[in-house]
């Protein structure tokens, strides 16, 4: 009787074999990656170089400081002879803008203060006490409206209102861009400073360059 032959038993599945080998890649690597990881630790051991200690991290951080406006005393009227024109970009203007050099000061908070003069071209006067701060966007505020020789301060407090752009409002803009304020630093400028350009009517070209200044 002849011996029945041995069924053979199925390879693999040809579709099976990328995944199969992909599988097992991985595998070593993991391994390997496991094994260094001794290797490396004991390596700082035996060499200067070492990595760094990550940083302590702050136990407590303090917020900072919320701004707070100083308290408010109104000028005296102004002179003829204190008042210095402020020279606006742009197009011409309905008004003709002056500020009062002896009104001018920055607080301990920051703000400039100061009285403004409108005139009309037929001589009619408009005087407010203002207040600009030197934000990123700058902000003003009027304090009170100057009515038969004396300062009357606002009916509703007012607010601080960001300055939006040149186009809409060319006084404030200039005065916060140019005349009052360091522009790359968001500070106020020295007073002697702020009078000087006020009266030149322009800005040191050097401060329009990207440089810092001495």
């Amino acid at each position: 009787m002849r011996p029945h032959p041995r069924p053979s038993l199925p390879g693999p599945d040809p579709l099976l074999r990328p995944a199969v080998l992909v599988g097992a890649a991985i595998g070593l690597l993991l391994l390997a990656l496991a094994s260094a990881q001794p290797a490396l630790a004991q390596g700082y051991q035996d060499t200067p170089f070492k990595p760094d200690a990550e940083p302590d991290a702050p136990k407590r951080v303090k917020p900072g400081r919320k701004w707070q406006e100083e308290a408010v005393r109104l000028p005296a009227w102004p002179r003829d002879g204190d008042l210095v024109e402020v020279q606006l970009d742009g197009p011409a203007q309905t008004l003709t803008h002056h500020i009062d050099t002896r009104s001018l000061a920055t607080g301990r908070d920051g703000v400039v203060r100061f009285t403004l003069v409108s005139e009309s071209r037929s001589g009619t006067r408009n005087l407010s006490y203002q207040g600009l701060r030197c934000t990123p966007r700058g902000r003003w505020k009027t304090y009170a409206y100057g009515m038969n020789g004396k300062f009357e301060p606002t009916a509703v407090a007012d607010q601080w209102r960001e300055i939006r752009s040149q186009r809409t409002e060319p006084l404030h803009y200039d005065l916060w861009r140019h005349y009052l304020c360091v522009h790359r630093t968001f500070a106020a400028r020295p007073k002697r400073d702020q009078v000087r350009m006020l009266r030149s009517g322009r800005v040191p070209e050097v401060e329009n360059t990207g440089f810092i200044t001495n």
